[in-house]
């Protein structure tokens, strides 16, 4: 393509500032096959420096919702559904939302429902959808952090920018590989503590220590630090927790802000979870993490626990002081191990439960 056409199209002024970088991206766009039409509209939108990115991340939605339920051979309203538990825009009547690619996921969720039946498959469907939600916007934030933002910084030109996107769109191969990896080997995990934490028949409940470490005073830190002080604090507590749970063969369940929520099998290995946390941070005039844990049956759904035992975790948890980690009596029953101080902390009253609850605080030996 000559200047002449970039020009015609409204996509290259000889005469502005930075004329030059302009040109270069253009270039560079064309020869990577992008086309003018293609050019004019990402200029319309904003989005030229991450036009190739795009287009090689995913082809551009060419199909209408009862388009790809026609191309699928499923009801419409079925494929909707399917979509919107995926976390998939169905798009307005007639706007092109999908790609054929969509259609052979949404139509594995169907097979899938042919075996464990639609609801269940739906349920699955939102908690993938949910799950894949975050790790793309991880995905996108590490991208932004670490590679635009410094480029910016440093006031790069549109060409740098453009292609550096692109190197991260294509690095995704690699990433898809070990997500298969990844998803088998966590599964075999499940298995494994699901298995441990079965009682007689039951399908949807497990028997498990549940811990909630929350950070006090995480509000009037919020308002006083900086965002990018603020990004540094939740980091090393998100992290510390992570890397400390997973150790001690435990699950993160979840990351609420200032708290986080995991499972163990083993109390023993629960109660180190929850004072290796404490510990991390001991001295830190930024973080003071405190806790609580409780074991009993948990309704095991969609990939997380529910239930009263969950709730009187987590209000046990508002209940302790700093750098302290209340238990329960079932908790503290099945840890025989001298490394391990268990002492009374009195009844609690607490919300929901008619008779006050007998509390013990753990520590070291």
């Amino acid at each position: 393509m000559d200047h002449a056409a970039f020009q015609a199209a409204g996509l290259y002024d000889p005469q502005a500032p930075h004329a030059t970088e302009r040109l270069q991206l253009l270039e560079w766009l064309a020869s990577e096959g992008v086309t003018i039409e293609q050019m004019t509209a990402a200029l319309r939108e904003g989005v030229l420096v991450g036009l190739a990115g795009d287009l090689a991340l995913r082809p551009l939605p060419h199909r209408t919702l009862a388009e790809l339920a026609a191309r699928v051979d499923l009801p419409v309203e079925q494929v909707r559904e399917l979509s919107i538990a995926a976390g998939l825009l169905p798009g307005s009547p007639g706007q092109a939302a999908f790609t054929d690619a969509d259609g052979e996921a949404l139509r594995a969720f169907v097979g899938g429902a042919a075996l464990f039946g639609a609801d269940p498959v739906k349920r699955f469907a939102r908690t993938v959808g949910s799950a894949l939600a975050q790790i793309a916007d991880a995905g996108v934030a590490l991208y932004l952090s670490t590679a635009e933002g410094p480029l910016l910084a440093s006031q790069a030109s549109e060409l740098m920018l453009a292609q550096e996107n692109l190197r991260a769109i294509r690095s995704l191969d690699g990433v898809q590989l070990a997500l298969q990896a990844l998803l088998r080997a966590h599964i075999a995990i499940a298995i494994r503590r699901q298995r441990l934490a079965r009682r007689q028949q039951s399908v949807d409940t497990l028997h498990l220590n549940v811990g909630f470490i929350d950070l006090v005073g995480f509000t009037t830190l919020s308002q006083r630090m900086t965002s990018a002080e603020l990004a540094v604090v939740i980091d090393r507590f998100e992290e510390s927790a992570h890397d400390i749970v997973t150790a001690r063969d435990g699950r993160l369940v979840k990351l609420i802000g200032d708290e986080v929520m995991f499972v163990s099998v083993n109390a023993r290995a629960a109660c180190d979870t929850a004072l290796a946390l404490l510990e991390r941070f001991v001295g830190d005039p930024n973080v003071a993490p405190r806790g609580a844990l409780a074991y009993g049956p948990l309704l095991f759904r969609g990939g997380d626990y529910y239930g009263p035992i969950v709730n009187l975790a987590s209000r046990l948890a508002d209940l302790a002081v700093t750098h302290e980690i209340l238990v329960t009596p079932e908790v503290a029953a099945q840890v025989a191990d001298p490394a391990f101080r268990f002492e009374p902390a009195g009844k609690r009253m607490l919300k929901g439960l008619d008779a006050p609850t007998t509390v013990l605080t753990v520590g070291r030996a």
